[in-house]
């Protein structure tokens, strides 16, 4: 198939186009500054904003399927995430009924986070309840997917924390590993699905080639759950370093998360703390069953918890970032 990325540039979506490669697939993709690395994986790169609708029914003619990876996960203004993550996927959606209408397959790059966090694993059934506007915003893409289903064959995969070498999400716990810190929260445990990259781009693919993946959405996650503590714990272990646990009231760390934001505002920088990210860690858990993937797809995510942040912590020590 031939088959267009949108922000293909980023963390998932590099990942992605190796991945489609690798089945036989022709890839492209569409990105506003897509990187030297992404250019050296042989892929066909266009340069463009994939919320624009011209620029979207250039890049979607002639193509077999799209996966629609482009949004925002960081920013101080929560509109934004409504305008990019929301509006864009309509734009996307729309251009693919004007440009591509014989197109195979429609596959959306949901989340977790529009499903109402839960210390008990949820499964596709459960209603969108978002904690915080990333969320929001990825629930009404969502809505707004699926809303196609009678036109396109939309398709909706619904990744938790993705973890591996090329991420910038999670850096912000291996820094704080790096330290000797394995930091918890008060308050109950607080546990959360995950998923290592290329085990989540192989389920990206599978929803592109199976036909039972039309009209139906997918979390896509390790069975091996953990938690923001374990994460951490785990990175240090890679970086050969000996943790002491360290509980912070759950208040100091929302009262941190607002300053930066402001601060983000203000200067214009994206900082690593941000209520997004306090809104996610301090949620009662973010567990999500695999289930339907498996035993509709066949996907299982196999990658254990160890190798994926061992691969993680190699990348950003090779890079400069640890």
């Amino acid at each position: 198939m031939r088959i267009l990325v949108t922000g293909g540039a980023g963390f998932v979506g590099r990942a992605l186009a190796r991945a489609l490669q690798e089945r036989g697939h022709l890839v492209r993709t569409l990105d506003r500054s897509p990187g030297a690395e992404l250019r050296a994986t042989g892929v066909e790169v266009l340069v463009g904003d994939a919320t624009d609708p011209a620029t979207l029914r250039a890049a979607i003619a002639g193509e077999d399927a799209v996966v629609h990876l482009a949004g925002v996960r960081r920013s101080s203004d929560p509109h934004e995430f409504m305008r990019v993550n929301a509006l864009g996927t309509r734009a996307a959606l729309e251009a693919c009924l004007a440009a591509a209408p014989g197109l195979s397959r429609f596959v959306l790059a949901g989340s977790r986070a529009a499903v109402a966090p839960s210390a008990d694993a949820v499964d596709e059934t459960a209603p969108f309840g978002p904690a915080e506007p990333y969320g929001a915003s990825k629930a009404e893409a969502e809505r707004i997917a699926l809303s196609f289903a009678d036109r396109l064959p939309v398709a909706v995969a619904r990744p938790p924390r993705i973890m591996g070498p090329g991420d910038l999400e999670n850096l912000l716990f291996f820094r704080i590993a790096r330290r000797g810190l394995a930091i918890g929260f008060s308050g109950a445990h607080r546990p959360l699905s995950w998923i290592d990259v290329d085990d989540c781009a192989r389920g990206f693919a599978l929803l592109c080639e199976r036909p039972e993946a039309v009209g139906e959405a997918f979390f896509l996650a390790s069975p091996e759950p953990t938690s923001t503590e374990g994460l951490m714990i785990e990175a240090a272990r890679a970086l050969g370093v000996r943790t002491r646990r360290l509980t912070i009231p759950a208040p100091l760390l929302w009262a941190a998360a607002s300053t930066t934001d402001a601060l983000s505002r203000l200067t214009g920088r994206r900082l690593p703390l941000n209520r997004k990210l306090a809104a996610q860690v301090l949620a009662p858990g973010w567990l999500c069953d695999p289930g339907k993937a498996r035993t509709r797809l066949g996907f299982e995510a196999s990658t254990p918890l160890a190798a994926s942040i061992e691969r993680a912590a190699r990348w950003y020590v090779d890079h400069g970032f640890l």
